[in-house]
């Protein structure tokens, strides 16, 4: 069992993903092997954390998760001398009926796994009340332990004097204080952050982060924090969709949960990554082809020029399953509307057609009970994207509820060997 931390804070946009990829660099830059995780649905932090620790990053789920595929995905810090397993939101925030082993919350996966919790504060236009908010989330739950905080963008000298105060009489750890200019920020667009390989200068935001983590974080106060852990335990998870899978990859198709390749690869499968933005057509010899999520809408004119992409992939569907999430799915349909209002041909295997011109978040866990398409078995995903549906004319593909079983009208599409959803994979039901 691998002892560790949940790097959580009391709200987005706290600091939470650059204090992690801080502590991931500046322990690594001590000797540590770190394993990072991710607590909720998502597709950009983990390939953060890869980059910063040189190790694939799992998603921990306790909504679309049940313990016994936790414990298995938890299994992939054997040989780590430390686990970070990132939050979602704020440290207690889910959705409001319960799923797999929690209602998605990341207090669920440091209730689990015995790892406490490392709150990220940001502390701009506040002092003592500081320490109240900390109070609060360490008396919440009684099973979730609260290491101490870290205080982010912090003012002054005589600001942190007046917020160790309120937080030393509590018996409250701070476990660090990064100063309001510390300047290490991310740039984010309409999903969440830019992805890690967009990122023109990585490396060099990596070092600052790992050395602004090791200038103002008490490394050793937190490596010392650091227990708890859960054995692993067996568990099958769904088998591949063929014994060799086209996976597209490239800068519009990337956002793919690593744990679902990562079980297809253990179960045996072959990964043939390809890009469409570089009109290359799905290999041949694969069983499947599979188009991930990203951002289809950002590349929309390169894809409508990638006539070697969309007649092999058409090719493919002729014989062989293609399915699409999110991204992917809207790649597969009839059209595309930037946001600019200007329409770009897709690849045509099926009649969607979405819109960005007049955007609408679409957020949440899904539940999904295929009618036909590469797994007939109950499903559990996540959705969030900001598209349109103009058009949905084929056969629906599944039956779709949201986390309090109330039925939403993405019900993704097929057409022959094509299908597609706007719901990304996570697994079987629990």
């Amino acid at each position: 069992m691998t002892r560790g931390l949940v790097i959580s804070a009391p709200a987005s946009g706290s600091g939470k993903t650059t204090v992690t990829l801080g502590l991931i660099a500046a322990l690594r830059a001590r000797g540590l092997v770190v394993q990072p995780f991710k607590s909720g649905p998502d597709y950009i932090d983990p390939a953060f954390h890869r980059a910063a620790a040189g190790r694939e990053s799992f998603n921990l789920d306790s909504w679309a998760m049940g313990r016994a595929q936790i414990a298995h995905l938890i299994g992939a810090a054997t040989g780590a001398d430390i686990a970070l397993a990132e939050g979602s939101m704020g440290l207690f925030d889910g959705v409001a009926r319960a799923g797999g082993c929690g209602n998605g919350a990341s207090a669920d996966v440091a209730a689990l796994t015995g790892w406490p919790v490392v709150l990220v504060m940001d502390c701009k236009g506040q002092a003592q009340s500081a320490g109240a908010i900390a109070l609060g989330f360490r008396e919440m739950r009684r099973d979730v332990r609260l290491a101490g905080v870290v205080l982010n963008r912090v003012a002054s000298p005589r600001h942190e004097a007046l917020m160790r105060h309120a937080l030393d009489a509590l018996a409250i750890p701070v476990l660090g204080v990064l100063p309001r200019a510390a300047g290490i920020e991310l740039p984010e667009r309409h999903l969440g952050l830019v992805q890690a390989q967009e990122h023109a200068a990585l490396d060099a935001l990596l070092l600052a982060a790992g050395k602004a983590a090791a200038q103002h974080l008490d490394l050793d106060a937190i490596i010392a924090a650091a227990s708890g852990g859960i054995a692993t335990q067996p568990f099958s998870q769904l088998p591949p969709p063929a014994e060799r899978i086209a996976l597209a990859q490239d800068d519009a198709f990337s956002f793919v949960y690593p744990h679902l390749v990562a079980g297809w690869r253990a179960a045996g499968a072959t990964i043939l990554p390809f890009s469409p933005l570089a009109d290359q057509a799905p290999d041949e010899s694969a069983g499947v082809c599979w188009l991930p999520g990203g951002y289809p809408e950002l590349h929309a004119g390169q894809l409508a020029q990638a006539a070697q992409f969309r007649d092999g992939l058409r090719r493919f569907a002729e014989t062989r399953p293609v399915h699409g999430e999110c991204g992917g799915y809207m790649a597969m349909g009839a059209g595309l509307i930037d946001a600019d209002g200007t329409r770009h041909r897709m690849a045509g295997l099926l009649g969607l057609e979405t819109s960005y011109e007049k955007c609408r978040m679409h957020l949440g866990y899904r539940r999904a009970a295929p009618l036909a398409g590469l797994y007939q078995r109950a499903l559990a995903g996540h959705e969030f994207h900001y598209a349109t549906i103009l058009a949905q004319p084929d056969a629906p593909l599944a039956q779709v509820t949201d986390a309090n079983g109330d039925t939403v009208p993405e019900t993704g599409s097929r057409r022959g060997h094509a299908t597609g959803t706007f719901f990304h994979l996570i697994g079987e039901a629990p």
